[in-house]
């Protein structure tokens, strides 16, 4: 009884998984016995299956201007708390200028934020008891690097929210984030839900001082800022910063005991810690809740058009503390309860380190991805079936063996990137033509050089021990320094051109397989058993 070979058990198994796993991407609707095995459609890239492309900037320079008043408040609630007394406090950009009444209390000062912003800011000037801190080198890199990260993230979770099919959300250059969601077809929800850089502060309210009177005159404390509600009415906030949507975890719209539309807020273990602090302090006062979103508005200035980023912060809450509050509790005062789903969303997604506004938009018709995935349906077959035809003629029975070997690999493309998900993209499907060309470019040099083995006069059999083994080194480098290049291309290309690398990295390594293994079993199995056939021109 014949027994297999390890390399023919092998093949066999490549052979079996390589049908399963490509078959559903053949059905229109995937049997469910092919489902139960994990077996799944190929997922289809935006150029093929249609959606909207979005190329996004990230705004660092407001981010940076944003984080400088977040740390500014910081400072400002350390001051007040180690009762550091001072004349004026001014932030601008990233630098914080503060006026001492005495060296004394500079001196506290100093060591205060040396202790505790030693590595964020830098004391640059001391004259007359001033302070200039700038924020260092080493922390706007870092808060860059960070911003992108964490807007990439949050694009990702808004993205999820959507139901979008495999979407891309990458970055894109040093300060870009590329967006693409392929079978999207509502374009404006889409844009809303992505571009939104929505988050939540909660301050307490000044109750000593006239609001009005403050938007009148422009004058107020310097712990105090001026607000408004969404009826255009004035509210005096203090400038400490109780908690921020940086906290939040989760978030769901619902409605209250009167039901008005609410949103359920719960917050991390250090957000629920300092909430908990500062509402038990504040017990039958009232804390305002503001709602702040950054928009990209266009605008002529001197002549030019300009892009300008604007923050908007609105009151949508206003409510007495009743009780100590941590980790869950609920927001009212929305207008709908639409504003309430959305507000929800974004919280739930998380907050934007920085705002973004959108550099390019293109829209891509289902009816031209279909026109898309034929034209690449028509030129894999073409390129497929000349190079059968080619290689049955020039090879005769080697030439099947390097067919068989052909169309095995393909299927094995096909199977592990519906496996691990991976998307096709027309570029992808021009990596799938190439890979045909190349899967057969190393059986090529075998079969030369069992040619040459043949006219020295080696036994058909010695002759193939011999092909397959001194082809070997110029197969394996010749596929090492393209599967380089794709790894490079995968690293550093965006959307499309990391499809292509994609299928070109699993078709050198799968072509390999299969060039080497495959054939040379097939080859062995033939003259194994028709051990007195001659070779010429490997015609078998």
């Amino acid at each position: 009884m014949k027994i297999f070979s390890i390399k023919q058990i092998l093949v066999i198994f490549v052979l079996v998984f390589s049908v399963i796993y490509s078959l559903p991407t053949f059905y229109s609707e995937v049997p469910s016995w092919l489902t139960s095995m994990n077996a799944k459609k190929m997922n289809l890239g935006l150029d093929l299956k249609g959606g909207v492309h979005f190329l996004m900037e990230v705004d660092i320079d407001e981010m940076i201007s944003s984080k400088s008043k977040k740390l500014s408040s910081d400072i400002r609630s350390e001051l007040q708390k180690e009762k550091i007394r001072y004349r004026n406090f001014n932030n601008q950009l990233t630098n914080i200028s503060i006026d001492f009444v005495d060296n004394d209390n500079y001196q506290k000062a100093k060591e205060l934020i040396n202790n505790t912003y030693q590595n964020t800011f830098e004391i640059i000037k001391n004259e007359n008891h001033k302070m200039l801190l700038t924020i260092s080198d080493k922390t706007l890199n870092e808060l860059r690097i960070a911003a992108i990260k964490q807007n990439t993230t949050t694009l990702r979770n808004r993205v999820n929210e959507l139901g979008v099919t495999e979407p891309i959300v990458q970055q894109s250059g040093k300060t870009r984030i590329v967006v693409e969601l392929p079978g999207i077809k509502d374009t404006t929800r889409a844009k809303e839900i992505i571009g939104a850089t929505a988050t939540l502060e909660f301050r307490m309210l000044d109750e000593n001082s006239d609001p009005y009177a403050a938007a009148d005159s422009d004058e107020m404390s310097l712990n105090s800022k001026l607000y408004y509600d969404n009826s255009g009415q004035p509210v005096l906030l203090k400038r400490n910063i109780m908690l921020t949507g940086e906290n939040i975890v989760d978030a769901s719209s619902g409605f209250d005991r009167n039901s008005r539309p609410s949103v359920n807020i719960t917050l991390d273990g250090a957000g629920a810690k300092r909430f908990a602090d500062v509402t038990d302090k504040n017990i039958g006062k009232a804390m305002a809740v503001i709602f702040i979103e950054s928009k990209a508005e266009q605008r002529v200035i001197s002549g030019e058009r300009k892009r300008i980023t604007k923050k908007y912060e609105t009151v949508i809450s206003i409510a007495t503390i009743q009780e100590r509050l941590s980790k869950s509790f609920q927001i009212t005062g929305l207008d709908s309860s639409e504003e309430a789903r959305d507000l929800a969303l974004y919280l739930r997604a998380g907050s934007m380190a920085a705002p973004m506004y959108i550099v390019e938009e293109r829209t891509v018709g289902p009816s031209l991805g279909a026109d898309n995935i034929e034209k690449g349906k028509i030129s894999v077959i073409i390129g497929l079936l000349l190079v059968l035809v080619f290689m049955l003629y020039y090879y005769r029975v080697f030439g099947l063996f390097a067919n068989s070997a052909l169309v095995i690999n393909i299927l094995i493309i096909v199977s592990i990137m519906s496996l691990i998900g991976a998307t096709l993209t027309l570029p992808g499907i021009a990596g799938i033509v190439l890979t045909v060309g190349m899967a057969v470019d190393a059986n090529v040099l075998i079969f030369e050089r069992i040619k040459e083995e043949i006219r020295n006069g080696s036994t058909p059999l010695a002759s193939i021990e011999l092909g397959y083994k001194k082809a070997f080194s110029t197969i394996l480098d010749a596929n090492i320094t393209t599967l380089i290049a794709s790894i490079i291309l995968f690293i550093f290309g965006t959307g499309p051109i990391k499809g292509f690398a994609v299928t070109l990295s699993i078709g050198v390594i799968s072509s390999m397989f299969t060039a080497i293994i495959v054939t040379r079993i097939l080859a062995d199995t033939v003259y194994e058993n028709n051990s007195n056939m001659r070779v010429k021109k490997l015609n078998i």
